[in-house]
């Protein structure tokens, strides 16, 4: 079973994918309406929550994730999801989780808009860094021979555009932006996840058997990475509304990002689809989870997080 997994391809036609694709920009499109050239000032004027979240969000996480596979070895192609998952920036979601938990929503706001740029380069890069430094991986990477300007190519197109003509949109159509932002967000997202769940089914029955295998995997990896937000922020010493921010920025994950780039590049690997779209399932519940309890467990001098 676990060779025919590895050996399935996942095949779209070239049709298919540009219509995932034009989904995940809508999505980024949709989110960057909310964001405005104001919200880089927070660089300059509080820059330590910022870059400590830029901190955790690509090198801690994909540096933790490195570690765990040399842990538990799980088999080449769930490796290398593990590391794909670690190298994308924050999820789409995650606005609506650092809002329930009480978090800070101007720094989520502008960790947004400087992952999302910094992504063009730094996700082809972690998945490359951190893939070739574990054997297996770095043979499935020398069989795959990604060209990495193509990736950096990719993410280019789908989130870093879009983020750029969204926060255009609100400069010169404030107005137009809002009404937007209300109805395309959401509704763009929902569209999204429903193309990756057409996406998947012809393999449903193949994924579905290998599941247990794979979940606990994600499990942990997915508690490694709301640890490790939360941890570095109070090592930071910031303050309880960014320790939520952090551990939610990085524990939740734009897998939906990882699975078109698993769909171009990696048609072959159902192990690594597998991994990435089990992500993208339980990430929505540990996230709603940890912000539903935050939310009832309102922050004060005495609480720091």
């Amino acid at each position: 079973m676990e060779q025919q997994l590895d050996t399935l391809q996942i095949n779209f036609s070239p049709e298919n994918l540009w219509i995932l694709n034009i989904a995940l920009a809508f999505v980024m499109y949709g989110i960057a309406l909310e964001i405005s050239l104001s919200d880089f000032k927070r660089l300059w004027i509080a820059p330590r929550p910022i870059f400590t979240g830029l901190l955790s969000q690509f090198l801690l996480l994909p540096a933790l994730t490195f570690i765990l596979v040399l842990l538990i070895r799980p088999e080449p192609g769930i490796a290398l999801g593990m590391f794909l998952v670690a190298a994308c920036p924050g999820g789409n979601v995650s606005n609506f989780m650092t809002y329930l938990a009480g978090g800070n929503n101007a720094l989520f706001v502008s960790l947004t808009a400087l992952a999302t740029l910094l992504a063009v380069m730094m996700t082809p890069f972690n998945l490359q860094f951190w893939g070739s430094l574990y054997g297996p991986t770095e043979e499935i990477l020398e069989q795959v021979a990604v060209a990495p300007a193509e990736m950096v190519k990719l993410v280019l197109l789908l989130l870093a555009i879009p983020l750029v003509l969204g926060m255009l949109t609100r400069h010169y159509y404030p107005r137009l932006a809002n009404v937007l932002a209300k109805k395309l967000k959401w509704t763009s997202l929902l569209f999204f996840l429903l193309l990756i769940l057409l996406a998947l089914y012809d393999n449903s029955q193949l994924l579905v058997s290998r599941l247990q295998s794979v979940f606990w995997i994600v499990l942990l990896h997915n508690a490694l990475a709301l640890s490790a937000g939360y941890t570095i922020a109070t090592l930071m010493k910031l303050d309880g509304q960014d320790r939520r921010t952090l551990a939610i920025e990085t524990g939740i994950q734009n897998s939906g990002l990882g699975l078109l780039l698993i769909f171009t590049f990696f048609e072959q690997l159902g192990t690594m689809a597998l991994l990435t779209a089990v992500w993208g399932i339980w990430h929505l519940v540990s996230g709603l989870a940890i912000s539903g309890y935050w939310s009832s467990r309102p922050l004060t001098k005495n609480i720091p997080g």
